[in-house]
């Protein structure tokens, strides 16, 4: 048996995708290790949104290259965003990689490793604009509890600091009964959470069914049994509808919380951004959230030292966050990419105020998030246990609040044995920065 090493970078969705090959890799009869000096075959599956995310990516290409020299490693495979952008310059350049395989080709994986182990070199981009559809289980990596369901493809808003649309194509949504059949193969594995995800997943239908249809989507999947928490990720403010307000509100399975990047609140950088709000509109829609969702948790993403953006314009956001409050929020420092009107712009900001500002938005975020962790002391929350803490009569859980990987923690102090996936009642006793501190309520589980 052939064994591989997948090495998955960049985000969530990218995740889905190995997850996807890992099973068609499976279906095909090959194990896996993560050692890789084990390995006979090696795969990266890349990102290259930022230029942080490129060099990681490279530098991850150019590692595993080295292991061709020890004579076991057979075949090392491309994968990804970095594969389609940059797929001609991969080959040319490092000569050790046999395959590069497009964002839109990962379903040929099994048969591209085929052809390398016969002695081909491969370059495989097809069309960035079909849908990738298998009929493969996929590999989960998030440890089985959880799992992200990628609602659609592609991107169709421009933004004019973002690359995606040109490496992943247009806004395809997927199917919704495909979805669901889907979901209920990761709830027949024990997944209790979905965490929906896409470019944009608030635009979910529009190309299929001619109306946004999330809300419809997240209906029929809580309607499966085993699933506790539905989750929903990207959601561009402008989008954001009524009725999909109101399926948050009504279905107690989905999580009162919504991921919502606003990116910046000067309406002179938001414009130049390519954005289709204001702050007058963004002001708006987290009201209204509010209004109709108290306890709802609003996380956000901000890009610091865009280029034009003035010190002015970095004070309207400072200002902004101060009085919106934010319970969960990240910074990047913008990074110009190729291909990318930003990119051209004149007034390019130096990488050191870029990183200032950055630096300066995260310290006041995290005032921010220290006083809303000690306000939610006294609380009873449902949490999600996620593992024990290494020696330590202690574990690490997620409340309705906390995204895996992204946000914060809650760590329960017990004695009492729990299992990564338990769904437990506790009482929160304190707080440390972004994260909880808390025990178990007398009746921690239904």
């Amino acid at each position: 048996m052939m064994n591989i090493l997948f090495v998955s970078l960049g985000c969530d969705k990218n995740l889905v995708d190995a997850e996807v090959m890992l099973g068609l890799l499976a279906k095909k009869g090959y194990g896996f290790t993560d050692e890789e000096e084990k390995a006979d075959i090696i795969i990266v599956n890349t990102c290259c949104f930022i230029g942080d995310a490129k060099e990681e990516s490279v530098n991850t290409i150019l590692g595993m290259a080295e292991y061709k020299q020890s004579g076991k490693l057979k075949a090392l495979i491309v994968t990804g965003c970095l594969a389609e952008r940059y797929q001609k310059e991969i080959m040319e350049e490092i000569e050790e990689v046999d395959a590069v395989l497009g964002t839109a080709t990962y379903d040929d994986i099994a048969e591209a490793i085929e052809q390398v182990l016969d002695g081909k070199k491969l370059l495989w981009c097809k069309d960035i604009n079909r849908l990738v559809r298998t009929d493969a289980k996929r590999v989960l990596t998030t440890g089985g509890h959880y799992a992200h369901l990628k609602i659609a493809e592609g991107c169709d808003k421009h933004c004019t600091y973002c690359i995606i649309p040109k490496l992943r194509g247009s806004y395809r949504s997927v199917p919704m009964e495909q979805l669901v059949e889907e979901a209920k193969e990761l709830a027949a594995q024990g997944v209790k959470e979905l965490i929906l995800v896409a470019q944009e997943t608030t635009l979910y239908g529009v190309d299929l069914y001619g109306e946004k249809s999330l809300h419809r989507l997240i209906k029929a999947l809580c309607e499966i049994h085993g699933i506790r928490w539905i989750r929903i990720q990207y959601c561009y403010p402008e989008e954001i509808y009524q009725e999909l307000i109101q399926t948050i509100k009504e279905e107690p399975k989905v999580c009162h919380y919504l991921d919502l990047p606003i990116q910046h609140a000067s309406d002179r950088i938001l414009k130049r951004m390519g954005r289709r709000t204001s702050q007058e509109d963004l002001r708006a829609v987290i009201a209204k959230l509010r209004s109709e969702i108290p306890d709802i948790c609003l996380r956000t993403t901000l890009i610091s030292g865009f280029p034009g953006e003035t010190e002015e314009d970095h004070q309207i956001l400072m200002d902004f966050i101060d009085e919106l409050e934010f319970d969960r929020l990240g910074v990047f420092a913008y990074s110009p990419e190729e291909d990318t009107p930003a990119a051209t712009m004149e007034e390019q900001n130096e990488e050191e105020v870029k990183c200032e500002r950055r630096e300066e938005l995260m310290e006041l975020q995290q005032e921010i998030a220290y006083e809303k962790a000690e306000e939610m002391i006294g609380r009873e929350l449902w949490c999600m246990v996620e593992g024990q803490v290494a020696d330590e009569p202690s574990y690490v859980a997620r409340t309705y609040k906390d995204a895996p990987d992204i946000d914060g923690y809650l760590f329960i102090q017990t004695t009492q044995e729990l299992m990564s996936g338990d769904y437990v009642k506790v009482h929160v006793t304190g707080a440390c920065e972004y994260d909880l501190i808390g025990e178990l309520c007398d009746e921690f589980t239904e």
